[in-house]
Formats: C-alpha cells, sequence, structure tokens
C-alpha cells in the first residue's frame, strides 16, 4: 500500500514536477497548485489535479498559507510536500498543515525554527560542539558594533540576516566606511525575502570551498549523512555549480564532517531529509554555516553517485517508516555534476531575462538528466527565480565527468531568452575548474562573460545583435536527397539601441539631450530601495535604486556624474524595462559622502 492516497506539492516549476514522478512511482495521486501567471505551466499539466492559490505575486499565491491548505482540502490530500523555497522552511505552515489534520513532508517545524534563526543556529551548534565561523551568536542592530566588531575580528566582515539563505541579506563589509550602508542592505533584505530584519556578523571567509553535507533522519534512531557536495561556483552568493564528491575533500575529511553533520541533526532534533552548510578554508578548517531543512536544489547529484531518491525517503519518514537507507549499505559511485542552466545574462552582470522559450530542446544519452519544469512555448516569469532546468551528468570520475556535461551543453538548445549554458562551457572548459579549484574570481570576470557570449553563438551562422535578441523561424529543407533544418533569424535593434528609443519617448520630444540624461531600468521588477533625491549630486556607477527581480537585488546606477531630477520611483513600486529611473543632468561636484 501506498504510504499516502493523495499529496499536494505547493511548489511549482521543476521541483514539483521532479517530487510528481516520486510520488507516482509510490502510486500515490498529486495535486498541484498554480498561481495566475503559472495558469499554462508544465507542472499544472504533469499534475493529475490542479488548483488556482491566487495571482501572480508569491504572496499571493504560493506563500499564501490559507489558499493551499484549502486546495488541499478540496482536493482530499492527505500530505503537503513543499519543495524548496517559498513555504518549505516556514514553521508556522508545518503547524498549519498538521492543524489542518495533513502530514507535512519534512522536519518538525521545532527544526525549522531553531535552524531558520542563523543566530540561534551558531549558539546551538557551538554548544554541540560543532565549530562555527568566528562571530557573534547575537544579533547587531548599529553600524557602530559592526565597526567594533571589525577591529575585534578583522577585516572583512560578513554581516548576515538571520532568516535569510541562498546569498539574500548578506553583505561583505571591507572596512568601517562601508558598515553603515551594507548594514542597512542586510537588513532590508532580510525583512524584504525573511520578514525578518534581523542579522548578525562573521569574520568573512577568504576564497573557501562551500561544502554541505547530505542528512537523513527518521523516527526511528537513525541519523546518517550521505556524503559531500561541492557548491563553490556561485554568484552573488548564488550556487551555479555543484557537484560529488568534492574534489578537495579527502576520506578522512569526509568521515569527519560526515560525523559532524550528523551531530548537528541529532542536536536539532532533526527528521527528513536535510543539509549541513560549511565552508572548507584554505587550511583544511570546516565550519558550520547553516542548515537547510528541506530538499536542495542540488539534491540531484547526491541521488546520481549514491542510487537514493531522497523524495522517496522523505515521504516515507513523514508517513512514519524508517528510512530505508542503511549505512553499513550506502555506496558512493562515480562523480556527478549539476549546472544551473538560468534564465541570466552573464555579459549583463547576470541580470535575469524572462520571455519565452521559442526554442527548448534537452539533451540526453547516457549519465545525462535533466530536470525541468518547461517546456517549448513556456515562460519564464519575472515574478519568480529565473531556473530553466538543473542539467546533471554522472560518470565514473569527474574528468570523465566534466567532458559528459560538455558535451550535454552542447546539445542543450534553448532561444527566447539568454541562459547560462554559454556560460557553463566557458567555465568548465578553463583550467581552474578542470583541475578541481574554486576559481576565485573567474566566475564574474569579463573575460569569462566575453568567452560565454561567443560560445552561446557558436551555432549560430547568422550574426546577432550584441544582446542576442533575435526574431526566428525553423524551416525543414532538402538538398540532395540531405536533410537540413535552417533557422533564419532577423537580429532586432541592439539594447542600446532599445534603451536609447525608450528614453527619446519617455522624454516626449525633449531631444537627444534629455535622452542621454535618463537613467532607465535595464529589468523589470519592483524597487526595494531608492538611494537618492531630487537635487543631489552623484557620481558615476554611484547607486540610484535597487530593483529585485527574479528573487535578485540589482542596483541602479548612475551612467555619469551630474545632478538629479525628475526621480520618478519609490520603495515598492513596480517598474518596467526601459522605464525612466530619473535623469542625472551632466556636470557639478558630487558631495563627499566622508563630510556626511
Amino acid at each position: 500500500m501506498p504510504a499516502f492516497g493523495k499529496v499536494l506539492v505547493a511548489n511549482r516549476g521543476e521541483i514539483a514536477v521532479r517530487i510528481f514522478r516520486t510520488l507516482r512511482e509510490l502510486g500515490i495521486s498529486t495535486v498541484a497548485v498554480y498561481s495566475e501567471a503559472d495558469r499554462a505551466s508544465f507542472h499544472v499539466a504533469v499534475a493529475d489535479e490542479a488548483y488556482l492559490v491566487g495571482r501572480g505575486a508569491p504572496a499571493e499565491s504560493y506563500l499564501n498559507q490559507e489558499r493551499i491548505i484549502e486546495a488541499a482540502r478540496k482536493a482530499g490530500a492527505e500530505a503537503i510536500h513543499p519543495g524548496y523555497g517559498f513555504l518549505a522552511e516556514n514553521a508556522s505552515f508545518a503547524r498549519a498543515c498538521a492543524d489542518a489534520g495533513l502530514v507535512w513532508i519534512g522536519p518538525p517545524p521545532e527544526a525549522i525554527e531553531v535552524m531558520g534563526s542563523k543566530v540561534a543556529a551558531r549558539e546551538l551548534m557551538q554548544n554541540a560542539g560543532v565549530p562555527i565561523i568566528p562571530g557573534t551568536t547575537e544579533p547587531v542592530a548599529t553600524a557602530a558594533e559592526v565597526t567594533r566588531l571589525g577591529e575585534e575580528f578583522g577585516w572583512p566582515l560578513a554581516i548576515k540576516a538571520s532568516a535569510g539563505g541562498g546569498g539574500k541579506g548578506l553583505k561583505v563589509v571591507e572596512g568601517p566606511d562601508e558598515a553603515e550602508r551594507a548594514l542597512a542592505a542586510a537588513q532590508r533584505e532580510g525583512e524584504s525575502y525573511f520578514a525578518d530584519a534581523t542579522v548578525y556578523v562573521e569574520k568573512f571567509i577568504a576564497d573557501p570551498r562551500h561544502v554541505e553535507v547530505q542528512v537523513l533522519a527518521d523516527d526511528h534512531g537513525t541519523v546518517l549523512h550521505l556524503g559531500e557536495r561541492d557548491c563553490t561556483i556561485q554568484r552573488r552568493h548564488q550556487k551555479l555549480v555543484e557537484e560529488t564528491p568534492s574534489p578537495a575533500v579527502t576520506p578522512g575529511l569526509r568521515d569527519e564532517i560526515g560525523r559532524l553533520a550528523v551531530e548537528a541533526a541529532r542536536a536539532v532534533g532533526y527528521r527528513s531529509a536535510g543539509t549541513i552548510e560549511g565552508l572548507l578554508d584554505r587550511d583544511g578548517n570546516y565550519w558550520f554555516l547553516e542548515m537547510n531543512t528541506r530538499i536542495q536544489v542540488e539534491h540531484t547529484v547526491t541521488e546520481l553517485v549514491t542510487g537514493v531518491d531522497l523524495v522517496r525517503e522523505q515521504v516515507l519518514i513523514a508517513a512514519g517508516e524508517p528510512t530505508t537507507v542503511r549505512p553499513e549499505d550506502l555506496r558512493f559511485s562515480g562523480h556527478a555534476i549539476e549546472c544551473r542552466i538560468n534564465a541570466e545574462d552573464p555579459s549583463n552582470g547576470f541580470l535575469p531575462t524572462p520571455g519565452v522559450l521559442t526554442r527548448y530542446r534537452e539533451p540526453a544519452g547516457p549519465g545525462v538528466r535533466v530536470d525541468s519544469g518547461v517546456v517549448e512555448g513556456s515562460e519564464i516569469s519575472g515574478l519568480y527565480d529565473p531556473l530553466v532546468a538543473k542539467l546533471c551528468v554522472w560518470d565514473t570520475d569527474r574528468e570523465r565527468a566534466r567532458a559528459r556535461m560538455l558535451r550535454a551543453l552542447d546539445e542543450f538548445e534553448i532561444e527566447g531568452v539568454r541562459t547560462l549554458v554559454g556560460f557553463h562551457k566557458a567555465l568548465l572548459r578553463r583550467s581552474c575548474f578542470a583541475a578541481g579549484e574554486t576559481c576565485h574570481g573567474v566566475v564574474e570576470s569579463e573575460e569569462l562573460a566575453q568567452e560565454a557570449e561567443k560560445l552561446s553563438h557558436e551555432t549560430t551562422t547568422i550574426p546577432r545583435s550584441p544582446d542576442g535578441r533575435v526574431q526566428e523561424q525553423f524551416v525543414e529543407v532538402e538538398v540532395d536527397d540531405r536533410r537540413f533544418e535552417v533557422k533564419v533569424l532577423r537580429p532586432e535593434p541592439p539594447f542600446a539601441e532599445l534603451a536609447r528609443r525608450r528614453r527619446e519617448r519617455v522624454a516626449g520630444g525633449a531631444g537627444q539631450s534629455a535622452a542621454k540624461d535618463a537613467v532607465v531600468s535595464p529589468m523589470q521588477g519592483t524597487v526595494l530601495a531608492v538611494e537618492v533625491a531630487d537635487g543631489d549630486q552623484v557620481r558615476a556607477g554611484q547607486a540610484i535604486c535597487v530593483v529585485e527581480a527574479m528573487k535578485m537585488e540589482n542596483e541602479i546606477t548612475a551612467h555619469r556624474q551630474g545632478l538629479v531630477s525628475d526621480l520618478s520611483v519609490a520603495p515598492g513600486e513596480p517598474v518596467k524595462t526601459g522605464q525612466v529611473i530619473c535623469v542625472v543632468t551632466q556636470g557639478g561636484e558630487p558631495e563627499d559622502p566622508a563630510n556626511h
């Protein structure tokens, strides 16, 4: 008999589809929820039944606890799996599910609560003998405290949102002059993303490896680890490439960090699948960073080397059954790599690139796994994170896995939005990646961005505009009994030209001078903060405002030195691509911030 008759997945996209597949293998009926923006999404079509839970904005749909529980009641679901993100690490939602008579497929709410506060988690781990990064175990509220801690621990410092994760609410402070602004930004992100502005401070570890350990625990006394994953390749503290085993972890170190992870899970009374994240410094010291009380995006690589279906184990454990994984039977085989295929433009600061997938063909073949929630024609919405798919490969060793990934990337065809396919090709060909190094300073370098740009178009015979925007059509023809598929491309005006035209339209006849003075938003999103006011003098590159798009903060900066006027945005307001934020009239000397 299946563990449950019917399960609702309180999520969207690839993770919803991935969970549905395991549920079907277990003989369990699947229920999807969707927002108005996701009516035509793939995860809705894949589920046995689906329920609308609100408008497009996450707060009105995927974060709406009452509507999701109501959908579960209507469907007759017995349990809810939250996936990752949204409500996955929300203790109040876990309790609300239990109160509604629904089984929560995840850890106890008490564990979520403790580990959801990084301050409380650090104190708990320290008391349990798990090493933590030097820093505070109490909240920090003022720039003066940050400055004092910098003098105590040495610069740079990291200010982190206590309820944060995934790089949200994390700011690196190089010196006392940056303390006030970094503190305010970390607090703002904490409030915006996690409804908690509490922050703490710890020593910033230079060029570490980000190494995490997968744990699994049931209600029958079993707590075990399934090896480590290396997630060092990141941009803006967001993971891009994950692999297992880590190139830097020896068998002895693996046993040690695995033991620490199990101790950490036991200390918090954990149940279900979870991840202990840590930093491995240049001297071989391993420091506890945080615990993710959910299934991870990168759980796929662990599944590939262990043969364990982690979602299946979550479902069985939630049903009160013991985990089927036994430490004595666990075997680690080969090497696995995951590349996150995001709708982002590495040549433009990794800005999100929402749009419609006009062409989408996934790679296949031996050792290739693609977890996606899209098909050709799907829309990558600016309302949610920019993940299109997770491309995963397995082979007998790391070098063969790297070669297999490059082959799979070459097969991946995505058109309509900019993605990281070319970026991953460029990165995996680098000697630093081949050697298993951290590739520090390479990921966001201009050189790699240019190489990624070139590789993104190496299969295209007709030149594109600089930003890759094209109108396209595929035509099948035969010449001398040989079939060809011809891609017909008509480049649209380059981005700079589009931006110029938008400025001129908004300027409304004010002439080229006004157009050159305008600061426009390169993306659609929501204004989180405005850093200037009308009449301020600014420097070239100085922040005008902060716009959140696809779960990422982006600074809109002044393109020249000058005087700010016609400021048209405020915190909380939406902005559109090409919208004029303000005008910066050339001239004048910006006021020295040191005089404030």
